[in-house]
């Protein structure tokens, strides 16, 4: 650790190296040896990492775009911007012009750096806001840019309460992140007034819809819905495509933060690889795979919910999402998530890694084939048709 003066006389200023804390998943390590032990492997429910096949017309995409040789536009291709923008329209609603759409590198990246290059814009201010059970990457983003992470409330069906926000968090806020349908708990926010809160108070509200396409209370909604005005929607075709592989999303909204956003970006040299970029506008192009998935889903939400059940633990479905998320035995997700291992060879996610809300919970990723959830019920002593 090294110490840095400043001035003439001036106090001496310590500076503290960063030391990055222990990825999340990496802390499941015990558990997933003790699950791996069983007869055929273990059952990994801990990430949501699709593990269904992406279409056969995207993964031929891949190889006949001929854009190989040259650099991509860090902006997105033409082809890609229309299809993003005609999958909005269609599946959302909403008319997205395809000149405000522009591409990222997958939704995680984007999610990561978009607090450096909002504290460039507004360098008074430094606050990164998000819902207190959530995906981790919105505050490690505002710590890896010097920024304050401030964890927004969520009421009992784990939606935002943004009446519990500080006015000085407000105040000094970069932006106000809201994810729905939510993960880990799959709730349904009311975006509309997300946006709101947002417009009243002067910050930016970005809103992660990546998995929108599994909306199962009601119809899919986008923030956008309200107008552009402030907020900027973030789309991924990981979830929507099984194409967590090729790093492709998009953000439209704000056209003059969009495209802020998208000159930083190309400084940077974010890149979504052409090839990619024409598979994912093939993949844009089609509902009939995603219509295929929801079904999927459905029935291994459905199944799930009934061996949890067999276990004493009543899991709510979801309002969106893939996710089961449910109350542990006792409140400690943790002996929970290592019974499942130890006893039923499967791999699970304590709620604490989503903030310490969360804790009391575990999260269930329906992301592995429905065969594979029988052997974790047969495994269980659970009689599986």
């Amino acid at each position: 650790m090294g110490g840095r003066r400043g001035g003439s006389g001036g106090a001496a200023v310590t500076a503290v190296p960063f030391e990055p804390p222990v990825y999340p998943y990496e802390r499941l390590a015990g558990a997933k040896e003790k699950a791996d032990a069983h007869p055929g492997g273990v059952v990994d429910l801990s990430i949501g990492t699709p593990t269904d096949t992406a279409p056969a017309a995207v993964v031929e995409a891949l190889s006949t775009s001929g854009s190989e040789a040259g650099y991509p536009l860090s902006i997105g291709s033409a082809r890609y911007r229309e299809a993003a923008a005609g999958w909005m329209e269609r599946r959302l609603g909403v008319a997205a012009d395809p000149s405000t759409v522009y591409a990222c590198v997958g939704t995680k990246e984007f999610v990561s750096t978009l607090p450096q290059w909002l504290r460039l814009r507004s360098p008074d201010r430094d606050t990164v806001l998000h819902p207190a059970v959530s995906y981790p990457s919105y505050a490690m983003g505002a710590t890896l840019a010097g920024c304050r992470a401030v964890e927004v409330a969520v009421d009992e069906q784990w939606r935002l309460d943004l009446s519990a926000v500080d006015p000085d968090d407000a105040r000094r806020a970069l932006c106000l992140w809201v994810n729905s349908p939510g993960n880990p708990a799959g709730q349904l926010d009311d975006l509309a007034a997300a946006a709101d809160w947002g417009r009243s108070h002067g910050v930016a509200v970005f809103s992660d819809e990546c998995y929108v396409e599994y909306t199962w209370d009601g119809r899919p909604r986008t923030i956008l819905g309200s107008g552009t005005d402030g907020v900027v929607a973030v789309h991924s075709l990981s979830k929507r495509s099984n194409a967590a592989g090729l790093r492709a999303g998009f953000y439209t909204g704000d056209a003059t933060l969009v495209r802020y956003l998208s000159e930083v970006r190309k400084h940077v040299g974010l890149l979504v690889p052409g090839p990619v970029q024409a598979a994912a506008a093939v993949a844009l192009d089609d509902d009939a795979h995603v219509d295929a998935q929801r079904d999927r889903y459905r029935e291994r939400l459905a199944f799930f919910r009934s061996v949890l059940d067999g276990l004493g633990v009543e899991a709510p479905l979801p309002g969106g999402g893939f996710y089961l998320w449910a109350p542990a035995p006792g409140g400690d997700a943790w002996a929970f998530t290592e019974r499942l291992a130890a006893e039923g060879g499967c791999l699970v996610s304590p709620g604490d890694l989503y903030g310490p809300a969360g804790a009391g919970y575990v999260r269930v990723a329906l992301v592995r084939p429905i065969e594979r959830l029988r052997l974790v019920a047969s495994r269980l002593g659970m009689d599986v048709p």
